[in-house]
């Protein structure tokens, strides 16, 4: 069992409490597995196992309701005297969910948990008709410290990172030894997004255009991309793909959280700019899926671990430009905006000065932080922090 301790917290913190609890992310990063974790504490901190009701919508032990009045009355007709914990998981295949949500949101004994694998279903039926009643817990593959946790202690921190940003972060990639096992794991995960979540909303789907998009993006991870600019790249690799398509097909990867965009944030003019942005893996794995294990600029391969890093601690994420200087990532929380700078090394001196170059360039007192694989030279640079960025992944 691998522990998880700040999704866990989130739960508990929010136990018994009015909002609906919606956990969304990736097929196999853990929702379901964190829900039965969670749900075996209530029984341990005394909650009769009759007032803990848990279905799977995707299990075949029996056939749940899939309409919204059915369920509800389902339920009901279960519900035992005090309070009930109410776990619905992938409710997106229950249609207009979000009418039994809301009617068994309104009574008083019941706590509502409900898990997804597609954001803009959820969002936009949640967002019309529960504005205000729930809350969000995006969950994420393993973090780097999560998945150092299952490795054995006599594999080094540095080895640990390697397979990690080869092989990604989804669970149970952790626990398998030999690449062709890994890649098949990888191609199951991505196939089963691809029939039973796309493909099913968008049953015109050119599966190998889909995929030659999909590899596209994974061998830019971190690359200033456009639309045009796909679909141009796919016409001249002789894979015709028209710019809505591409569009059409990078939407979907965002949805069902194989893909997130960085837009690129004018810090001076204090605008998001339109015309090209940056796509990050929602695995790493998924680049060793589709192009094997040699090749690919290790630095991009970096960024795209902090990037997700920095969606697990930091509200928003975005890339900043200032002038004609671009800085890889602007943070933002509670507390104000964080500026990181990520390289593989800065060893040699001109590159130090590049890479500080867009920090230096913003004129104000928020952190600014460089992150290198480098084990010496990490310090301060006149209030700019320096950190090994194994050190920074697994301080948590």
């Amino acid at each position: 069992m691998i522990d998880r301790p700040y999704y866990l917290d989130w739960l508990e913190r929010w136990r018994a409490k009015d909002p609906i609890k919606v956990v969304t992310g990736m097929r196999r990063s853990g929702k379901s597995k964190i829900l039965e974790i969670f749900r075996d504490r209530l029984a341990q901190s005394g909650v009769s196992p009759k007032n803990i009701i848990a279905i799977n919508f995707e299990s075949l032990d029996e056939d749940y309701p899939t309409q919204a009045k059915p369920l509800y009355d389902y339920i009901v007709k279960r519900l035992q005297p005090g309070l009930n914990y109410v776990f619905f998981d992938e409710i997106q295949h229950v249609e207009h969910f979000e009418k039994a949500v809301d009617a068994l949101y309104i009574r008083k004994d019941t706590d509502l948990y409900i898990t997804g694998s597609n954001a803009k279903l959820l969002s936009s039926e949640l967002a019309t008709l529960l504005t205000g009643r729930y809350v969000e817990l995006n969950m994420f593959p393993l973090s780097f410290a999560e998945y150092r946790s299952t490795r054995p202690e006599s594999e080094t921190d540095d080895q640990s990172f390697e397979r990690y940003l080869t092989y990604g972060g989804l669970p149970y990639t952790a626990y398998l030894d030999d690449e062709q096992s890994i890649a098949d794991y990888l191609g199951g995960v991505f196939n089963t997004i691809l029939v039973k979540d796309i493909a099913v909303r968008r049953p015109k789907l050119d599966m190998p255009a889909f995929n030659a998009v999909a590899a596209f993006l994974a061998d830019n991870v971190g690359n200033l991309t456009s639309v045009n600019g796909i679909a141009n790249t796919m016409k001249q690799e002789h894979t015709a793909v028209s710019r809505n398509t591409v569009q059409e097909y990078i939407v979907a990867m965002c949805e069902n959280y194989l893909l997130f965009r960085a837009d690129r944030y004018d810090l001076k003019g204090k605008f998001y700019l339109r015309t090209t942005e940056k796509y990050y893996l929602g695995d790493p794995g998924f680049r060793f899926w589709f192009l094997g294990k040699s090749g690919g600029d290790t630095g991009h391969r970096i960024e795209n671990v902090v990037y997700l890093e920095l969606l697990r601690r930091y509200r928003n994420v975005s890339i900043g430009k200032t002038g004609n200087k671009e800085i890889d990532f602007c943070a933002t929380d509670e507390s104000g905006i964080h500026y990181f700078q990520v390289s593989q090394t800065v060893l040699d001196p001109s590159t130090l000065a590049r890479e500080l170059a867009p920090l230096q360039a913003v004129d104000d007192n928020h952190p600014k932080t460089l992150l290198t694989l480098d084990r010496i030279g990490n310090g301060d640079h006149a209030g700019i922090k320096q950190l090994n960025l194994l050190d920074w992944l697994l301080d948590e």
